[in-house]
């Protein structure tokens, strides 16, 4: 059984992340790019905000005992192969697994572009997720 408490707990924090993040949503990408200490907080905020998703993913798929996810991207194709997430909000934060192992890991130079465009654009991927799993609770299946 999910741990309603947990997840509930977990989407508190994701709210918290998107309140500091959505601060930055009206910045250009001449000021973000000039900005480090902008650019630190928006990237590390954005990291939070996936990482919250996947443990709360994480916790839903071992508590219905769904396939062991083999990456942070998985877990959300999970979700989606058992009907909790539609094709495209998983596709959306596959993606956002990507860019948080590239903040993380260093893979590669983040784009400042890509950040702006999150801020933008891709926050209400987040929204979207949010109020999937909150309807996920309501009637689980």
């Amino acid at each position: 059984m999910v741990d309603k408490t947990l997840v509930l707990r977990k989407l508190s924090d994701l709210d918290t992340y998107l309140a500091q993040v959505t601060e930055y949503a009206s910045i250009g990408l001449e000021a973000y790019t000039s900005d480090w200490k902008t650019q630190r907080i928006v990237e590390r905020t954005i990291q939070l905000a996936v990482e919250a998703c996947v443990d709360i993913a994480s916790h839903i798929i071992s508590d219905m005992a769904c396939r062991v996810p083999t990456t942070y991207a998985d877990t959300f194709r999970v979700l989606e192969e058992n009907g909790i997430l539609d094709s495209g909000l998983c596709e959306s934060l596959v993606n956002m697994c990507k860019f948080r192992n590239i903040i993380v890991h260093e893979y590669d130079k983040v784009d400042p572009g890509i950040v702006v465009n999150i801020l933008k654009n891709r926050l209400v991927d987040f929204e979207r997720y949010r109020e999937r799993i909150l309807g996920f609770l309501r009637h689980p299946e």
